[in-house]
């Protein structure tokens, strides 16, 4: 007997991708930065975040995808006999560890990155930030303590990005940098480069992927929109800690070019399209102010 598959679940399918559309239409042209965290990728089967990536750069969304590699840098410093040491959520960084860095976010964690996105039909292309003039360290000792080769970003040249991006690949970025004083290879904070690409990109939104649900408030609930004034209450209060801290700061730091940024759980199956392609954030989204983000996935600057 011929049997005639049911219809039903693609037909839900395709709706989805209609309801999608006015989304889709307003991030078409526009450049997104994605975060891909080391913890994230740790934490789960990465391959869901890069087809997400991979679809939107194939329907003409400009996607910079910035990488770490925390978990595998950890490792690798143990097998070298080296206890990683952390402040703030900040890597202490001497000169192996740097060696170790680097290794790890070029030579594997990029070109695996990359090559996955080859896979799902995208063009994408492995850089760092400390090939030439892309990030631009200064030597920082944040709380009067000494970090080693740790960075924080003060000048951005987005032509290697740009040139990408024209031509219509992946940037595939490892978060490292180069002194502007010593021109050595410093480590940075992946979230904090990002936020750096954003606002030189003049980027429409900045999606940071981790391994938690998102921001918590002082009783554990999940905040869904955060605005920047509160924010600041919460980093006041101690209440955020730990690795969300560089991610909060990189979030406000962003606002000034891009109309919200995202938090994002990369453990939830396709949650960055989710998030980009609804009205509810799967995570948090840090906002300038409530009505920021009332009404639609993401607004374009000047809609706010």
């Amino acid at each position: 007997m011929l049997t005639i598959p049911s219809t039903r679940h693609n037909a839900r399918g395709v709706e989805s991708l209609v309801d999608a559309l006015p989304s889709l239409q307003r991030l078409t042209g526009q450049t997104i930065v994605v975060k891909l965290g080391g913890a994230a990728i740790a934490a789960g089967n990465p391959d869901h975040v890069l087809a997400d990536v991979a679809l939107l750069r194939l329907v003409g969304v400009r996607v910079v995808l910035v990488h770490g590699g925390g978990p595998e840098i950890t490792a690798e410093q143990r097998r070298a006999g080296s206890e990683p040491r952390f402040w703030h959520g900040l890597r202490v960084t001497d000169e192996q560890t740097i060696e170790i860095v680097r290794a790890v976010l070029t030579q594997h964690v990029g070109p695996a990155l990359a090559a996955q996105l080859r896979l799902l039909g995208a063009t994408a292309v492995p850089l760092s930030g400390d090939d030439g003039t892309l990030l631009v360290l200064r030597h920082v000792e944040p709380g009067g303590e000494e970090l080693g080769y740790v960075g924080d970003v003060v000048r951005v040249d987005p032509a290697h990005v740009e040139a990408v991006l024209d031509a219509g690949g992946i940037p595939v970025v490892a978060t490292m940098g180069r002194g502007g004083a010593d021109g050595h290879a410093y480590n940075v904070n992946a979230d904090a480069a990002a936020a750096e690409l954003a606002i030189a990109l003049d980027a429409m939104a900045l999606v940071l992927l981790t391994d938690v649900p998102g921001v918590r408030d002082a009783d554990g609930e999940l905040i869904h929109e955060l605005p920047a004034s509160h924010a600041r209450t919460l980093l006041a209060a101690g209440t955020v800690n730990g690795g969300m801290i560089p991610k909060i700061d990189a979030a406000m730091r962003a606002l000034e070019a891009a109309a919200s940024v995202d938090i994002v759980d990369g453990r939830v199956p396709h949650g960055l399209l989710l998030d980009l392609l609804t009205d509810q954030p799967v995570g948090t989204r840090v906002v300038r102010s409530p009505i920021a983000a009332r009404g639609s996935a993401h607004c374009l600057p000047g809609e706010i």
